[in-house]
């Protein structure tokens, strides 16, 4: 037990066991029907219109229905995996394990989500236009690279926002 005791009063003992504990609170919780049914389908779906609104206005003429973004040209369909939602579940659970201010919390988590959706954003419509002008390099593209650097992407922001978080805090103290 002692053991125990100080081994939780090691601050990067401490931030993992939180951040696996929401995280995998997190990751079961979309993983039920009714979640994904309730949450993540109509999340992924507006992903989707989000993303058809950029092509469109890339001139794009595009139909969405669902979580599919098709043209006469290309179609992409956005599934659980490529709407940024384990991304951002990643990087909320670091920030909320990270000691620091809930204010620096809610601060951190705000703009990590828009970041996080707008490289998600960049990702989906670099898709379409590999799809459409590269075709024979659209999976190496989704899987390989994209993926990869949509989640070091949000790795990267949370070591960003955690300097910064910690750092604000030595400063007040």
């Amino acid at each position: 037990m002692t053991n125990l005791r100080s081994l939780w009063q090691r601050p990067d003992a401490r931030f993992l066991v939180i951040f696996l504990a929401i995280l995998g609170v997190a990751f079961t919780t979309i993983a039920f029907n009714k979640v994904n049914d309730a949450v993540v389908i109509p999340y992924t779906g507006f992903v989707a219109r989000l993303s058809g609104a950029v092509l469109g206005l890339l001139g794009e003429d595009i139909t969405v229905a669902g979580c599919d973004v098709s043209s006469p040209r290309f179609a992409v369909t956005i599934y659980n995996g490529c709407n940024g939602l384990i991304t951002s579940l990643i990087f909320v659970s670091g920030v909320l394990a990270f000691p620091a201010s809930w204010r620096a919390k809610a601060g951190g988590v705000v703009a990590g989500l828009l970041a996080i959706q707008a490289i998600n954003l960049v990702r989906i419509v670099s898709l379409y236009y590999i799809g459409v002008f590269l075709p024979d390099y659209f999976d190496e593209s989704h899987i390989l690279i994209w993926q990869s650097l949509v989640i070091l992407a949000g790795v990267g922001l949370w070591i960003v926002w955690a300097r910064s978080a910690a750092t604000a805090h030595r400063l007040a103290r």
